[in-house]
């Protein structure tokens, strides 16, 4: 598998397909009246389970959260720190992928590599990538540790 493919939605397996509408479905309940731009996550578990997240804009600039990070954090709440894939959608239909931002990017990485589909809200083509591909030089717990 190519680190970085575009691929039709219909030839995914059915548990990734199943993420994507849990990203598509929870993108709703985006809080985001300021930019008006409604992100969804799902994160799938290594125990099979998914927590999802959407992103939560404040009026204190940049007090928001995005929804990656609240998939991870609410995963991580409830003891769960080895995941299997993230989904996101945006509010794009036909232009771009939206992925995460760079503080998302580093969060994302603490807990490995692991494959990352970013989907349109159309829903027809999705970009499959990975952790190590979007952040390719991320910090981890062994750069603090003294040589």
């Amino acid at each position: 598998m190519n680190t970085r493919d575009i691929i039709d939605f219909s030839a995914l397996d059915a548990d990734i397909q199943e993420l994507i509408r849990e990203s598509v479905a929870v993108r709703e309940n985006s809080y985001s009246p300021y930019s008006k731009f409604k992100v969804g996550a799902a994160l799938r578990c290594a125990d099979g389970s998914i927590s999802k997240g959407c992103n939560i804009e404040n009026s204190s600039f940049p007090a928001g959260v995005c929804a990656e990070t609240t998939a991870i954090v609410k995963a991580v709440s409830e003891g769960k720190r080895q995941f299997k894939a993230l989904t996101v959608v945006a509010d794009h239909e036909n232009t771009t992928f939206t992925a995460p931002c760079g503080i998302c990017r580093q969060v994302i990485s603490e807990f490995g590599d692991i494959p990352i589909y970013l989907t349109r809200s159309d829903m027809k083509k999705v970009l499959r990538t990975r952790t190590s591909e979007i952040c390719p030089l991320s910090f981890h717990m062994q750069d603090m540790q003294e040589s």
